[in-house]
């Protein structure tokens, strides 16, 4: 925004700094130019451009309609530098690869290899290196994609302007623009720097990627209060936006990274917090290689003392290191997240960053834009009304203007005469699409208006063929349009469209409620005109006469003796289904809030025919300005509409979101859109209608433009962390098991439980496998029925930390105990540890059947909803085997084949993990239903719960 502190730098710069050209005369710089009266100097303290008349800026910036002279525009050049936008510096490709290695598990995974390797155990040390190499590599492939929001932003720039420099017009490159230039804009221009204009005839801009209006601006060149927001500022021309229609001159009163635009720019390079899951596998990471390093200096230190052995101590304290190490866990991330992304874009979601996928799933509130996400981002009549009468919704009407509801002929062929009037005053063009529908082009008032007309069928061939004998176009100054047509039978007819003050002063009589003429009744007309007002329709009012073919058309081009025919009131309708979507995310705990540059009232009534819920206290950009960061917070819990507010306030609305608590999701599709889409837990952009800025800044982008898909996304978004969560727990319920096992086989002086690369082995041939597949576990269908999870929630919850802590103790003491008993019966130290490996592999299998679900059954859930997990599990017992059978891998590995007899004893055993895991699920499900509190029942209800364990089991696939 051209705020106000930005305008006291450029005036004091340009004062203080002697920019004393004189339009095309010479250059004066004396040393009284330089001085500031201490009198001027605080007026223009509080000075902004668009307050200051067409003169004022011209003497303030000591130019002239003129311009610059060269040589003066070279010294501003020096001062300012060239018009263009800031680049922000990129990270080095090596310290990108870099970063990858300081993960608080890969540090200590580092230190085991380095030491292994000064040890001689070259096969475990490299092993150990391949895997920390494959990590940084997946990693830095995910995070070296470019960011081009900066390229898109600066792709909006003119790369040539006309400009008057030394009173001559000139073409120059837009990036020598400096403040003070006279800027010549005409339609189809770019606007290339921030103008004060001092000149317009029918200036019309679009700035909808600033604004998020669908209207094309009208500009003019008279000041307006200090404190307007940017889509009041009539009098200013934005660099980057688009001229439409009309002409005009202005003087640049801010470049580069001063304009509106460069202000965005900088916004844009605001840092993105970690996401939920970020966050959360950070905390994960360090609290396991805390609890490992602790357990593994006790270990080492213990087998040291009580062994005497300082290497085999020191091996031990590796092998739980590496058994511990959740190592797959960063690559089972990426690939549930990439999965998540394949399934979001089969529902017209492309995800450009992986953790939004997660994100998604844990968002507490949209903040929506209006235009073009919310609405159609078309201006489209919602209502007519007759006279002084109630209005009339256009969906109501039949093909040929009569109402549904009413049968009325007078007032059908009144109803008729009003849309057939706004028709034919009408400046849209039409245009026969191939598919054989109409397109319109031109402006959003005449293109809604052409619409219904078509739309109720009143207008014919002849009609629009007719000839325009004479035509006032719409100007600002006049409020109103006006066209004498002549008519298929020779008469002919004048019709006027625009504000209704303005059409009803050119009035003496009106078509009223029942379709019957009758004197103007003004009052009765302004009560319909307030009441469609209130709900945010932008009412436009249409009048028309019949006038004698004899008469000279002179007489009538300014109007007069009218018969006003109605009202017609427009809106940027709502898409469809934004409604439907908008209460499914109420169902799922997600609050909807809009954040629009439209007026107040405008977003209340779309807000309120989306269901928003608290619209009636709105929140403007004007009484942000005052607010404080806790009273903004405060009043954001009560209110779901944010209007008239900037790029700046939409990104602080965002930040203040964010810091009271919420993962916040933006959508957009405009330049002013992007700061917040970058500074969101999740940005996501318009792919259809957006800019390439919206889209750069986003994380996710909806080719279908639609907001409905947004329900969708966050719904993949919750799968996608539920089955990251069930890989998690399987990958820390099996790791908890072997640190359990190393750890006291090492303390109780028995032989080496497992080598190192046993557990390499293990971590990414077997059970890497089947944690993997566990994120293609697809959703069960209710993800949107509960409230997003708590975003200080863990990695895993307190029911799944329980289940492994229970799970892990089990498998651990199921090992060593086996362990123990095939030493003490004779059997080879080879091959007693390869059924304890084997034990291990089995507990995998078995605990990875469970981890689909968090809750239900395993006999609740379809076999052959996740094939890959089935094939994938049964695979890596066939690898585990084959590698035991194969006398080279074996060999290597540190593993003998196993009897039949052995492979019985194991898969007993194994199972039994199933059973501790199904059981615990068991017991809560059944709790849960009879109200009980998950850490035990109330008393009195025992029996009830006995009586109703059969029912529970009889549940259906």
């Amino acid at each position: 925004m051209i705020n106000a502190t930005r305008d006291r730098k450029n005036i004091k710069t340009i004062k203080e700094n002697g920019l004393a050209g004189t339009g095309g005369g010479q250059v004066v710089e004396t040393a009284a130019d330089r001085r500031l009266d201490i009198e001027e100097k605080k007026a223009n303290a509080d000075t902004a451009w668009h307050s200051l008349s067409v003169q004022g800026v011209l003497a303030t910036l000591k130019s002239s309609r003129r311009g610059l002279t060269g040589a003066e525009s070279g010294h501003r050049m020096d001062l300012f530098g060239p018009n263009k936008l800031a680049e922000p510096e990129t990270k080095p490709k090596w310290r990108l690869f870099l970063e990858q290695f300081t993960s608080p598990l890969i540090a200590v995974l580092i230190v085991c290899g380095i030491i292994t390797v000064f040890l001689r155990h070259y096969v475990d040390a490299a092993a150990i290196f391949v895997v920390l190499l494959l990590n940084a590599i997946i990693g830095y492939m995910q995070e070296s994609k470019a960011d081009k929001a900066v390229e898109a932003l600066s792709s909006l720039a003119t790369p040539t302007t006309r400009v008057m420099r030394d009173g001559l017009m000139q073409e120059i490159d837009a990036t020598l623009l400096v403040p003070g230039d006279l800027v010549v804009l005409e339609s189809g221009d770019r606007v290339p720097a921030d103008l004060r204009l001092i000149e317009t005839v029918h200036l019309r801009i679009d700035e909808a990627m600033l604004t998020g209006e669908s209207d094309d601006a009208k500009k003019d060149t008279e000041a307006v209060d200090a404190d307007s927001s940017l889509g009041d500022r009539a009098c200013i021309a934005f660099s980057g936006t688009m001229v439409t229609s009309g002409r005009g001159q202005g003087v640049v009163v801010a470049t580069g990274a001063d304009t509106e635009l460069g202000e965005i720019n900088d916004l844009v390079h605001v840092e993105k917090g970690l996401t939920p899951l970020q966050r959360i596998l950070h905390r994960t990471e360090v609290g396991i290689a805390v609890a490992v390093i602790l357990v593994a200096v006790f270990v080492f230190a213990g087998g040291a003392i009580i062994n005497g052995n300082a290497t085999e101590a020191f091996l031990s304290a590796v092998s739980l290191v590496v058994a511990s190490m959740p190592e797959a866990l960063p690559i089972v991330l990426t690939v549930a997240m990439a999965l998540g992304v394949s399934r979001m874009a089969d529902y017209n979601a492309i995800v450009r960053s992986l953790p939004a996928v997660e994100t998604l799933g844990s968002i507490t509130v949209i903040g929506s834009d209006k235009t073009g996400t919310l609405t159609q981002n078309r201006m489209t009549v919602e209502q007519c009304t007759l006279g002084g009468g109630h209005p009339v919704e256009v969906s109501a009407m039949n093909p040929g203007g009569s109402l549904a509801q009413d049968d009325d002929e007078a007032r059908g062929k009144a109803f008729r005469a009003l849309l057939r009037a706004g028709g034919l005053t009408n400046e849209a063009h039409r245009q026969k699409e191939k598919d054989g529908s109409i397109s319109y082009s031109g402006d959003a008032v005449d293109m809604a208006m052409a619409r219904a007309a078509d739309q109720a069928g009143v207008l014919d061939r002849g009609d629009l063929d007719a000839p325009i004998l004479a035509q006032t176009p719409y100007e600002p100054e006049l409020l109103h349009s006006m066209t004498i047509r002549r008519n298929p039978d020779g008469s002919l007819t004048q019709y006027v469209k625009g504000a209704p003050d303005t059409v009803m002063a050119m009035c003496t009589s009106m078509v009223d409620e029942r379709g019957e003429s009758a004197p103007l009744d003004t009052d009765a007309v302004h009560s319909s005109y307030a009441q469609m007002g209130t709900q945010g329709l932008r009412v436009i009012g249409v009048a028309s006469r019949t006038i004698d073919p004899g008469d000279n058309l002179d007489d009538h081009r300014r109007a007069h003796d009218m018969t006003f025919l109605g009202l017609e009131g427009m809106l940027d309708p709502p898409r469809p289904g934004v409604r439907e979507a908008i209460a499914q995310c109420s169902k799922a705990g997600i609050r909807v809030v809009m954040i629009t540059g439209d007026h107040p009232v405008t977003a209340a009534a779309i807000g309120r025919r989306l269901g928003l819920e608290h619209t009636g206290r709105t929140l403007t950009g004007s009484e942000m300005l005052d607010m404080s960061d806790e009273v903004l917070k405060a009043r954001l819990r009560e209110t779901s509409i944010a209007a008239r507010v900037s790029p700046q306030d939409k990104l602080r609305i965002v930040q203040a979101l964010q810091d009271d608590g919420e993962v916040v999701a933006v959508t957009g599709d405009g330049v002013n859109d992007a700061p917040a889409l970058k500074a969101a837990s999740v940005g996501i952009a318009m792919g259809e209608s957006g800019t390439d800025v919206a889209r750069e800044a986003s994380d996710v982008v909806l080719t279908d433009d639609n907001f409905v898909t947004i329900t969708q996304a966050v719904r993949q978004g919750r799968v996608t962390f539920k089955a990251i969560r069930g890989s998690a727990f399987f990958l820390l319920a099996t790791a908890a098991a072997a640190m359990i096992a190393v750890g006291v086989n090492v303390i109780a002086e028995e032989p080496l439980l497992f080598l190192p690369l046993q557990m390499l082995w293990i971590n990414f041939v077997t059970n890497g496998v089947q944690d993997i597949a566990l994120g293609f576990e697809p959703g069960s269908g209710d993800e949107l029925d509960a409230p997003p999870r708590s975003p200080n929630e863990g990695l895993l919850s307190r029911v799944l930390w329980v289940r492994t802590a229970v799970c892990g103790l089990w498998m651990a003491t199921c090992i060593l105990v086996m362990f123990r008993i095939g030493l003490d019966r004779g059997l080879n130290l080879t091959v007693a540890r390869t059924m304890a490996l084997t034990l291990l592999v089995l507990f995998n299998f078995f605990i990875s059947m469970s981890a689909r679900s968090e809750n239900k059954l395993i006999i609740q859930l379809n076999p052959l909803d996740n094939k890959f997990l089935m094939v994938a599990s049964f695979a890596a017992l066939g690898i585990h085997a084959g590698a035991m059978y194969l006398p080279g891998v074996a060999r290597v590995l540190g593993m003998a084949p196993l009897t039949g007899r052995q492979w019985l004893i194991c898969l007993g055993i194994g199972l039994t993990a199933l059973i501790f895991s199904e059981g615990d699920k068991l017991v809560r499900m059944i709790l849960s239903k009879h109200g009980y509190d998950i850490n035990g029942p109330r008393p009195g209800r025992i029996s009830r719960v006995r009586r109703s364990i059969a029912d529970t089991l009889r549940v259906e696939r």
